[in-house]
């Protein structure tokens, strides 16, 4: 039996998944669980079926920790031959004390519970999906790879809020997301971007979600989410940074309760919010509604006016780095908010930039432009075999351990106590 991890990201758009072979970190397959109404589905993005079978219904209205059990239950149906010797995370909130990829346990659990009011989006649903995998295969180790690690060195002045000392010390400070997405782009920079690599580079990590990173010598020198993740650019439905006294306003004037304005900034605001369509640039890019051309324009301003804070940082710009949904795929944003940037050097070369090129920026451009494809599974599976050890060491363990190639059902006795993981 060949050993693999299971990687699980689960984002603002769906559930991702990845699994690697845990001896040379080859990749086997990946794919993504939407739910188009009470429809989902999971679409597979590798090689191991035709084109024409790589959407595969969920039973009806399955989300949540079935989902969760059902894509486990999918992994060892589809890929027989091999076992699973863990199963890693994406876990956006590791708050200051987890800054390592970590073994989870019924302690570290507790611990990232007490995040969730930081990042209510995100932080519930991989807690939800780590419980589900633990009650179905209580013997499977499971890691957690955290999105505020990358920004753990993040210096004094770029981290603390004009706030009093006190509270500073509490812990309400900037974290910084998007952070497996930042370590990847540091990973391969060097490979791309040659010897501007470990200068003044800022990545532009632009999707549902969005965020960018200063970097200085691959290190994140800066970043524009803060406390939480509702911080810094426009995004798909998130408002970003906006002045507080709207939300005291919201809250004394206007009558609105704490959930509310937490609904509004979230759900209804960024993209969906300014165009009242829709929240995905590529649908507000077919539109010829002009409400989408100004959430589009808004979303590109308010991104190049942050690219620009983020030099005061680095004192300069060597290079610009786009990745994630909209930063791979949208050539008209990248054109948007690089026009915006001409003064800082930044030049696109048009039809490189159509072609969705690695280098979009012209050849004499003084600050070279890029196109960089994320990959956090691979940041994750990496993580959990380094963190684990030699996958090939315990091939022989875990091939012949019955839950793990056949997951219990839930609710099932097994030895989760003296794992430490909860059933």
């Amino acid at each position: 039996m060949i050993p693999a991890v299971l990687t699980i990201n689960i984002g603002s758009s769906g559930t991702k998944f990845a699994l690697f072979r845990a001896d040379f970190l080859d990749l086997v397959e990946r794919g993504v669980i939407t739910a188009p109404g009470a429809s989902p589905v999971l679409t597979l993005e590798g090689c191991s079926c035709p084109r024409d079978q790589r959407v595969v219904p969920l039973p009806h209205g399955t989300g949540g920790e079935d989902a969760i059990r059902w894509l486990l239950g999918f992994v060892h149906k589809r890929f027989a031959g091999m076992v699973l010797a863990a199963v890693g995370h994406r876990v956006v909130h590791g708050g200051l004390r987890y800054v390592e990829p970590t073994r989870l346990d019924t302690g570290v659990l507790a611990d990232l519970e007490s995040l969730v009011p930081l990042a209510p989006e995100h932080q519930p649903q991989a807690l939800a999906a780590i419980r589900a995998i633990a009650a179905t295969d209580p013997g499977l180790p499971q890691v957690a790879c955290f999105d505020t690690a990358f920004h753990r060195h993040l210096p004094a002045l770029a981290r603390r809020f004009a706030l009093p000392r006190a509270l500073h010390d509490e812990g309400i400070v900037r974290y910084g997301f998007h952070g497996l997405s930042y370590e990847y782009i540091a990973s391969v920079l060097p490979t791309v971007a040659g010897t501007c690599a470990n200068g003044r580079v800022i990545v532009a990590h632009l999707g549902h979600g969005a965020s960018l990173c200063a970097m200085q010598n691959l290190r994140s020198a800066g970043t524009t989410m803060g406390f939480t993740p509702l911080d810094g650019l426009m995004m798909g439905t998130r408002s970003g940074g906006i002045d507080p006294g709207v939300l005291l306003h919201l809250l004394e004037t206007r009558g609105m309760g704490v959930h509310e304005v937490h609904e509004l900034l979230a759900y209804r605001s960024g993209l969906r919010g300014v165009s009242g369509i829709s929240g995905d640039v590529q649908e507000l890019e077919a539109s010829d509604d002009p409400r989408a051309r100004e959430a589009l324009e808004l979303f590109a301003q308010r991104a190049a006016m942050e690219i620009a804070a983020q030099c005061v940082l680095l004192g300069g710009l060597d290079a610009l780095v786009f990745t994630a949904g909209i930063g791979e795929r949208s050539a008209q944003m990248r054109n948007r908010i690089c026009a915006r940037l001409d003064w800082l050097g930044v030049d696109l070369d048009p039809a490189a930039n159509a072609a969705h090129h690695p280098q979009i920026g012209r050849t004499d451009s003084p600050v070279p432009v890029f196109v960089i494809r994320t990959n956090e599974e691979l940041v994750i599976a990496r993580a959990a075999v380094g963190l684990l050890g030699d996958a090939r060491r315990n091939v022989a363990r875990v091939s012949t351990d019955a839950r793990v190639t056949h997951p219990r059902k839930p609710g099932l006795p097994g030895n989760a106590t003296q794992r430490g993981m909860p059933a």
